[in-house]
């Protein structure tokens, strides 16, 4: 991939050097979209826990370089590139990635600031160039392709429909597309879902295979079930990074006050963890009254809300079934099991929904499964790619 030139004398792309200019990195894209109708501000702390280089767990092994846009001196879109030496292990290919991209409506604008990014990754030595990834595979996917109208969702970044255009006209091609389904929790969908009576966990058939909550005492321990199955379950598939010990231990104590023993699913063979799930309560639903920024009486709100679970819908964002039974007639009726668990949770917490993402367009079986409650996917998200031009 060959980088133009820039175009317009007016347009710029400077690299972010200050507090201010990470400020105004932070929240551009609320400057940026608030004149959409599907849009939705994410809580500041929550995009600064993603993105601030002091608080992100992606700044503990991997390196980045912020850029803003301007054109006629006005702020119009933002980029990174980073590289993520987890996955430079994993995908043994010099990939860089892109990610946090947002931008105004014009395609040179995103082609500008894309041209930039693959400057910075080829004079680090990257050859390939693949995102969006806000920081890296594990976190933020994707620029958003079908679903700006639905509810918003804890951590599943929100794009104009526009943005996957430019992201094409600038040189990029689809890698690969990420689903979400949204479990409606209805007698209905329950139905549909229906395991026979032979086969629920704890019958004389499944004697051997147990499940249990979240342990509020030990969450430490159980945070590092859930990345090791989590690991091991994916290792083998498309763009899958390893989760890190530090990474899953600033997601704990990130999430520890919102979560209920409720939220984990933790299916046992033989007192063996063998599947794993993670549901998240979406904080959209408590902070759209306080908005971003809320004030103390806004936060109290939301602590209290929050500590008496009033969420109405959740994320499940780690989802994994180890590779010792996957091949197995055991395998192939875990993720039912999961699911129905997940049904059972919900109905317990109180939720109206339950969203299930990011999944990979080629995993069929997931799909099926899946599909059989919610047919069609209610959010796409796409990650691109382009082989860069390292002679330039």
């Amino acid at each position: 991939m060959t980088v133009p030139p820039a175009i317009s004398n007016d347009l710029k792309v400077f690299p972010v050097r200050t507090a201010k200019q990470l400020d105004l990195f932070i929240r551009l894209p609320r400057l940026l979209y608030s004149k959409y109708s599907g849009y939705v501000p994410p809580l500041d702390f929550e995009e600064k826990a993603l993105l601030h280089p002091k608080k992100s767990a992606f700044f503990r092994y991997g390196s980045a370089q912020y850029f803003l846009a301007y054109k006629n001196n006005e702020p119009v879109g933002r980029i990174s590139a980073q590289i993520d030496p987890n996955a430079l292990r994993q995908w043994k290919e010099p990939i860089g990635l892109f990610g946090a991209l947002d931008a105004i409506d014009d395609a040179e604008v995103v082609q500008q600031l894309i041209n930039t990014a693959i400057t910075w990754l080829k004079k680090h030595g990257m050859e390939k160039i693949r995102g969006p990834y806000t920081l890296n595979a594990n976190s933020q996917a994707g620029a958003m392709v079908e679903g700006q109208n639905e509810p918003p969702m804890i951590a599943m970044p929100w794009h104009p429909q526009y943005l996957v255009k430019h992201i094409e006209a600038a040189g990029l091609f689809k890698a690969m597309d990420l689903v979400s389904y949204q479990m409606i929790m209805s007698k209905e969908i329950r139905q549909a879902h229906k395991i026979p009576s032979g086969l629920k966990v704890g019958s004389s058939r499944l004697g051997n295979i147990t499940t249990r909550k979240l342990n509020m005492k030990e969450i430490s321990r159980d945070g590092e079930i859930l990345r090791q199955l989590y690991n091991d379950a994916w290792d083998d598939t498309w763009g899958f990074v390893p989760l890190t010990p530090t990474e899953m231990s600033i997601l704990i104590r990130d999430l520890k006050l919102m979560l209920t023993p409720d939220n984990y699913v933790l299916v046992e063979q033989n007192k063996m963890p063998v599947a794993v799930a993670l549901m998240i309560p979406n904080i959209f639903d408590l902070s759209e009254e306080v908005g971003p920024s809320p004030s103390i009486i806004g936060w109290g709100k939301l602590g209290y809300k929050a500590l008496r679970h009033q969420f109405k819908s959740a994320r499940v964002i780690l989802l994994g079934i180890s590779h010792s039974i996957r091949d197995t007639a055991m395998g192939a009726l875990i993720p039912s099991l999961v699911i129905d668990e997940l049904f059972n949770r919900g109905e317990a917490l109180s939720y109206n929904m339950i969203e299930l993402g990011w999944i990979l367009e080629s995993n069929k079986a997931m799909r099926n499964l899946i599909e059989r409650l919610a047919p069609k996917p209610c959010k796409t998200h796409r990650v691109f790619e382009a082989q860069l031009d390292c002679k330039d």
